[in-house]
């Protein structure tokens, strides 16, 4: 079966589309934060690297060394996330959102006291963690923190649609991803307007839709008929 296709009438709650785009809003809020307050990102690891090269190869070891820290922190939030898949089961996803609430709420309180590092760390940390435990909506890959496989995904299923033969609910598999871009768009716009104003309050809105979600994880049936 492929991407395409929902493995069966029920899907899993936190990978419901309401959690998806919550998550996507989140994750495009986060990116613009950390860019202006640490000039690092928290999700695009690749934007990382190659700022990481484009310094070091100029023999700026200073800048390069810049966006080492974060890369460190993601590759050490994934591997926390994976445990939590192997030791908590179905709980690891709301466990992890828990834990992005703690840590963004700390991180936005110690703002003005944390040294740069610390912050770009525990937000790279954060970013890890969601990319790890959400993968899909609706039973089919996807990404709530970069929209590059969301969007070759969305343009390749309109062209499935227009060649012909594609499978029941392509169109609105497209709809879906064409509006998790939409909302990660959003959500870097809302970053980056909200951390320019108010830099000591900016984390607060990633907070408040974390939360939402951890609602919905546990008051929403395990499964959700579709």
């Amino acid at each position: 079966m492929s991407t395409l296709e929902v493995a069966a009438d029920a899907i899993r709650r936190d990978e419901t589309v309401e959690i998806v785009l919550l998550l996507a809003f989140a994750g495009g809020y986060i990116d613009a934060y950390t860019w202006i307050i640490h000039g690092v990102m928290a999700n695009a690891q690749t934007a990382n690297l190659i700022f990481l090269w484009v310094y070091a190869t100029a023999g700026n070891w200073v800048k390069a060394s810049h966006f080492v820290p974060p890369m460190l922190a993601f590759a050490c939030g994934i591997v926390v996330a994976a445990w939590l898949r192997r030791v908590c089961g179905e709980r690891a996803s709301t466990i992890s959102i828990l834990v992005e609430i703690v840590l963004l709420i700390a991180i936005g309180i110690l703002h003005n006291r944390l040294p740069d590092i610390a912050g770009t760390l525990g937000i790279s940390f954060v970013a890890a963690m969601q990319v790890e435990m959400f993968t899909k909506v609706e039973g089919a890959l996807c990404s709530t923190v970069m929209i590059t496989g969301n969007m070759r995904q969305a343009v390749e299923t309109i062209f499935a649609v227009a060649y012909g033969g594609a499978p029941a609910g392509t169109l609105r598999r497209s709809g879906i991803l064409f509006a998790l871009c939409a909302m990660f768009g959003s959500g870097a716009a809302a970053g980056a307007f909200v951390t320019k104003n108010i830099p000591n309050l900016a984390l607060g809105i990633p907070v408040v839709a974390l939360l939402i979600v951890l609602l919905r994880c546990e008051v929403t049936p395990r499964e959700v008929v579709r």
